[in-house]
């Protein structure tokens, strides 16, 4: 059974859908604020309204697209009750940092984090990772990082003279690969939250982040597919290592 007291330090790992209960239960509603992020998971931000609370948007770190800690802490006021960490495309939030700052500053801290795969479904998305990682050019692959299990493959396409990320993904469908924006709005910019703040990794990210496919099930062909079509458009076909997968 889960109980939490008001402005007590707590994490576990949470549901969106249970969110709003666990705010709840905790004691936090009205008068209250609620740092959470705006790159992705409005559901997030619903919760928190849903508990009578505000939310308050901290901006994220350019590696993991998680909260980041220096952020939290400067989004921190005397209204603050808690913080809702979200731990993205498979690469977990620095929840070490931030339970520190829930720690000093009295904080509920909650954590969001997407579903688990079968491990043998993990690694070989990880092979697959490791060949997009080898192989792609012209594009700002992700940093792998501890505990990263790729549920979502998320390159960064720059607009430094070469196609913009919305023009090149045009491009890389055309060519027969699916590719898909992850965030196409930060949360601070939809009607319903609309804030005049400046979160600039937020609204970089949502600007430049494209997710390539990294199914398990991807067949060798089927890799060599989404690098041609990237490389082709993004840089030159380089040799990269010899890194390969199981099919």
């Amino acid at each position: 059974m889960f109980a939490v007291t008001r402005r007590s330090h707590c994490a576990t790992s949470i549901c969106a859908m249970r969110a709003t209960a666990l705010l709840r239960a905790a004691g936090v509603g009205a008068g209250d604020e609620v740092v959470v992020p705006a790159f992705g998971n409005v559901e997030v931000a619903e919760a928190v309204i849903q508990a009578g609370a505000q939310p308050v948007f901290a901006d994220i770190d350019p590696v993991t697209y998680c909260l980041d800690a220096t952020a939290v802490e400067a989004a921190v006021t005397p209204r603050t009750a808690a913080v809702v960490v979200v731990h993205r495309f498979g690469r977990p939030a620095d929840a070490w940092r931030l339970g520190e700052v829930g720690r000093r500053h009295g904080l509920l801290v909650l954590e969001h984090r997407e579903s688990d795969a079968p491990y043998d479904e993990t690694a070989r998305r990880r092979e697959r990772a490791a060949y997009l990682d080898a192989k792609l050019r012209g594009v700002r692959t992700p940093e792998a990082g501890a505990g990263h299990t790729y549920q979502q493959y998320v390159v960064r396409v720059p607009g430094n003279g070469r196609p913009d990320r919305d023009a090149f993904a045009r491009a890389v469908r055309a060519r027969g690969v699916d590719c898909r924006v992850p965030v196409k709005t930060p949360v601070h910019r939809l009607p319903a939250f609309r804030r005049y703040l400046s979160l600039p990794e937020t609204e970089r990210a949502a600007e430049e982040t494209l997710a390539l496919p990294v199914d398990a099930s991807l067949t060798r062909r089927e890799m060599q597919r989404i690098v041609s079509a990237c490389n082709a458009l993004g840089g030159p076909i380089v040799v990269g290592s010899t890194a390969g997968f199981g099919v």
